[in-house]
């Protein structure tokens, strides 16, 4: 005969394993997470519009650029003699002059193609750490803003 009580004993302490292998997951991920965004820098952040060529580091390159358009120009503080060629940066907006402005839920992972200082487009932000297309910059802060402070991370 089957034996019911011992099949749901089994079911039961199968299900508290899964559980605590979630719980301690969660909580793995959570640590990582943590200790990642400690290792992030802040800087401020600008914008520029198209023309986007050419670009100090791909010329006239179209496959330079992401299908998603979230790509960057490197401030002097990240160009690194143009190592910065190809980097790839999460970006959050964490403050800006004006309330409501930064979105800090959204994170974007944008791609280095050019140097801020050389750009064809000029920033909206002199000096700025790192320059994002106007789609990265929209995608994290109100699009009227011409700086917002930036929280980033190498990927």
């Amino acid at each position: 005969m089957f034996n019911v009580s011992k099949l749901s004993a089994g079911w039961l302490s199968t299900m508290s394993q899964s559980q605590q292998i979630l719980r301690h997951s969660s909580i793995l991920i959570l640590v990582v997470l943590l200790l990642r965004q400690s290792n992030a820098d802040v800087g401020t952040a600008g914008h520029y519009d198209p023309p986007y060529t050419p670009t100090a580091c791909f010329g006239y390159d179209p496959l330079q650029f992401p299908s998603s358009f979230l790509f960057a120009a490197a401030g002097e503080g990240i160009w690194d003699n143009g190592a910065a060629c190809g980097r790839q940066y999460w970006v959050r907006c964490i403050s800006a002059d004006r309330p409501k402005t930064c979105n800090p839920a959204q994170l974007v992972q944008v791609r280095i193609v050019d140097r801020a200082l050389s750009a064809v487009s000029r920033s909206s932000s002199d000096g700025a750490t790192i320059v994002l297309s106007k789609t990265a910059f929209e995608a994290i802060a109100n699009p009227s803003a011409s700086s917002v402070k930036v929280e980033f991370v190498q990927v």
